[in-house]
């Protein structure tokens, strides 16, 4: 059985620090979460054309960081304000 004597040494996952954990989850869930986010927005949004909608959908699913980014900035303005 280890004994860990602070509890720094506890957060070491295959030698990486607290620091590059954390920095880790930032940079891969950080990306993540707005991309279902922007999946989610697309598909409960009624845009101006029935084909636009499947057309953001196919952006958001084949080019998923550049996808979001895309839609956050083009997509949303094509939405119909209700």
């Amino acid at each position: 059985m280890f004994q860990f004597k602070n509890i720094t040494m506890m957060l070491f996952i295959g030698g990486l620090g607290t620091s590059e954990v954390l920095m880790l989850l930032i940079l891969f869930f950080g990306p993540a979460i707005l991309w279902i986010w922007a999946l989610i927005d697309a598909l409960k949004s009624d845009f101006k054309d029935g084909s636009t909608k499947i057309l953001w959908v196919l952006v958001l699913i084949l080019l998923p960081v550049v996808g979001w980014l895309l839609y956050l900035t083009i997509g949303r303005s094509q939405r119909l304000v209700t």
